[in-house]
C-alpha cells in the first residue's frame, strides 16, 4: 500500500476527526463515568474542587462538543469530495491541515485563559471551517461543471 498524496488516504480522515472530537472527552471524565454529563455541576459543587478545575472541565466539554458540532461538515465534505471525484492530492491536503487545525484548535481551546487567547481560538475555528466548505464547493463546481458539459435539451 503505497502512501503519498496521490493516493486515496482522504477517507481515513473521517476516524481521525473523529478521535480529535472525542479525545477531549475521555481526559475530563475523571471524577464520575457513571454520569459523566454531570461532571462540571457535581464538580461546582464539590468544596474540594477549585474554580481553575472547574475552568478547565468546562473548557474540555467545549473541546468535545465543539468537535462533535463539526464532524457532520466534514464528513460531508470528504464524502462529497470524493463522489465527485476530487483529486486525491487536493482531499489528502486538505484532510490533513484540517486534522491539524482542529488538534491545535483543541489545544488552544483547553488552555485557554484569557481573551487574546480565545480570539485565536476563534481564528483556528473559522480557518477550520473553511477547509470543508472548500471541498464542498469544489465538488458542487466539479458536479455542476459536469452536468451542464453533458446536458442536452430534447
Amino acid at each position: 500500500m503505497s502512501f503519498n498524496l496521490d493516493s486515496a488516504l482522504s477517507l481515513y480522515s473521517i476516524p481521525a476527526v473523529w478521535a480529535t472530537a472525542f479525545y477531549p472527552v475521555t481526559i475530563k471524565v475523571g471524577i464520575s463515568c457513571v454520569q459523566p454529563r454531570q461532571n462540571l455541576e457535581r464538580a461546582k459543587a464539590t468544596s474540594n474542587v477549585d474554580k481553575a478545575t472547574c475552568d478547565a472541565i468546562a473548557r474540555y466539554e467545549g473541546a468535545h462538543l465543539n468537535g462533535m458540532e463539526n464532524l457532520p461538515l466534514w464528513f460531508a465534505a470528504i464524502l462529497a469530495g470524493h463522489f465527485a471525484g476530487l483529486s486525491h492530492r487536493t482531499m489528502n491536503i486538505v484532510s490533513a491541515a484540517y486534522i491539524s487545525t482542529r488538534l491545535l484548535y483543541n489545544y488552544v481551546y483547553i488552555n485557554q485563559t484569557t481573551a487574546a487567547q480565545s480570539n485565536i481560538r476563534s481564528a483556528l475555528y473559522f480557518a477550520g471551517l473553511a477547509m470543508p466548505m472548500t471541498l464542498l464547493f469544489k465538488a458542487a463546481n466539479r458536479l455542476h461543471t459536469a452536468s451542464t458539459l453533458f446536458s442536452y435539451r430534447a
